[in-house]
């Protein structure tokens, strides 16, 4: 009995060691981000890219690129983008869906994107008041948090 507790706390230590080995950053050339993810930057953003990091996750790997002007921008596996966060600047008016920007245009007047990150749902918004949005795919809106 001893035998096998002492078993399964080994086993159970490999896998937690293991796992959070998965889980670190690792700072990479930016030669080796996805093309998708470099021509996205140059498409959207004046600012170069600074630095960029590949996280290894149990679903694949991800990458982040963070720009010259602060920005950071989250990438899926093969460069689509995830997430991109412009703390207190102007998300670029082209990754934010039309019906979404007429929500915040006729809702939040005076107020801009900040971040915005794709769910499972659709997305979830952030305005420059500090203002979460939850929208879906639609660009219904579906909750909020402030």
């Amino acid at each position: 009995m001893k035998k096998s507790r002492l078993f399964l706390v080994a086993l159970m230590c490999m896998v937690l060691q293991s796992a959070t080995c998965f889980a670190d950053d690792r700072i990479i050339p930016v030669e080796k981000l996805p093309a998708a993810a470099k021509v996205f930057v140059q498409k959207h953003f004046k600012a170069a890219i600074s630095y960029a990091s590949k996280d290894f996750e149990f679903g694949g790997a991800r990458f982040e690129a963070r720009l010259a002007d602060g920005t950071e921008v989250d990438f899926y596996n093969k460069g689509n983008w995830d997430k991109v966060d412009c703390y207190m600047e102007a998300v670029p008016a082209a990754l934010v869906p039309a019906t979404i920007a007429q929500h915040i245009k006729a809702n939040h007047p005076g107020t801009f994107v900040t971040k915005i990150d794709k769910e499972r749902y659709g997305y979830e918004i952030e305005l420059s008041n500090d203002l979460d949005l939850k929208f879906n795919r639609n660009g219904q809106l579906i909750g909020f948090d402030d």
